[in-house]
């Protein structure tokens, strides 16, 4: 298989390369992360401008129909300059639901606006019991007079505080999964904001019998939908921590480089040129996975799933084990904010816990590989049946 990429697709990876080096500067990041959501930030309608909200998006919709490799690329970009903006959690995320569920109408209300960066959305489908289960739902979803009313809380919710509005996953009363699009501040629904440990904007979201109109109802079985958005989220993931543990290697090397003991550079020093060794290893590796994971986005949903949980486990366990040797080598000063490989240590480690930490992702795989088995002897059971009927 050839991975070369594509010359628009090398343009697309230097424009942003040079983007995030101009513009997402430690000091920049910081001040980013400090200011109140007040509307699209100069950063986001450069995105717009760019194109880069439409890539992820098919034609149909609005989008320039790009792929998973071309969605990689900008994501491994964020990652490397840890780029503060709600890319997957308030574009990407909602943007591919909707895409998927919504009719022409809410698509104009809700996806174009999307596109045109005019607004952001946020993914509510977490729950406190769910465990990384997005089809363990509490929260319900009654008809009642007409309307829907919602009742429950998300979790964890990304890019809440700067979303028009929220995509919330509920039970129906069949038993089925749907799908529902929340205003921001709708009669009923009540936040608390907060900081998760690598500094991205989140929050809870309570559902008091919230009350929404029909149109407000994306989806009444939203499963296959959701299962697909959510393995384009891992692969993206993926992409985005390889870009965050390049920088973490590269970072390490310069200091061990610049840091002298005993009147020799640090990198001197086999024992340390061994934990760099293995740093890279692990980055090569988690590349491959994450390469492996964004090609699969079309394949068939259980193959599809099998691979890009695969690579969301490997990547997670890649990303703390990097994370935690840059800190090590860094001594005392890793662990302080003024040294910017904290930073990265700690969005390696949230990494892995969003979308499905590693050891969900292995149960999931191991799930997998026992259907896979079964329907292996189903087949070989037949075929030793129909060979029986053959001779006789």
């Amino acid at each position: 298989m050839d991975f070369a990429l594509t010359d628009e697709q090398r343009m697309l990876e230097e424009t942003l390369t040079r983007l995030v080096a101009d513009q997402v500067s430690p000091e920049q990041r910081r001040t980013m992360l400090a200011a109140t959501p007040n509307g699209a930030s100069a950063l986001w309608r450069t995105f717009a401008e760019l194109g880069l909200l439409h890539m992820p998006f098919s034609e149909d919709v609005g989008g320039l129909g790009g792929d998973g490799t071309d969605l990689m690329i900008i994501m491994q970009a964020l990652g490397r300059g840890l780029v503060p903006e709600a890319y997957l959690a308030g574009l990407v995320l909602p943007g591919q639901l909707l895409a998927l569920t919504a009719n022409s109408d809410q698509q104009t209300q809700w996806l174009t606006p999307l596109l045109e960066g005019e607004h952001q959305l946020a993914f509510a489908w977490q729950e406190h019991n769910a465990r990384y289960d997005a089809l363990a739902i509490a929260t319900q979803a009654t008809q009642q007079d007409g309307q829907w009313q919602l009742s429950g809380r998300k979790d964890v919710v990304l890019n809440l505080e700067a979303a028009a509005a929220s995509l919330v996953t509920a039970r129906l009363d069949n038993g089925k999964l749907g799908l529902f699009i929340v205003p921001a501040n709708a009669p009923g629904t009540s936040s608390y904001f907060y900081r998760t440990i690598d500094d991205q904007p989140a929050g809870d979201l309570t559902l008091d019998n919230v009350k929404l109109p029909p149109a407000n109802c994306l989806s009444d079985d939203v499963g296959d939908a959701l299962a697909e958005v959510l393995a384009l989220g891992r692969a993206a993931l993926c992409a985005q921590a390889i870009g965050a543990m390049e920088e973490a290697c590269d970072q390490t090397l310069a200091y061990l480089k610049e840091r002298k003991q005993f009147g020799m550079p640090l990198s001197t020093f086999q024992a340390l040129q061994h934990r760099m060794v293995d740093m890279h290893l692990h980055l090569e590796q988690s590349r491959s996975m994450a390469i492996l994971a964004a090609t699969s986005l079309t394949l068939p949903a259980s193959e599809r799933d099998y691979k890009i949980a695969a690579a969301k486990a490997y990547c997670g366990e890649s990303a703390r084990f990097i994370a935690e040797q840059a800190i090590q080598l860094h001594g005392g000063m890793g662990m302080s904010e003024e040294c910017y490989v904290a930073s990265y240590a700690k969005h390696l480690v949230m990494f892995d816990h969003h979308l499905g930490d590693s050891d969900y992702h292995l149960e999931t795989v191991s799930e997998l590989l026992k259907v896979a088995q079964q329907c292996c002897l189903e087949k070989l059971k037949w075929s030793a049946i129909c060979q029986t009927h053959s001779a006789s």
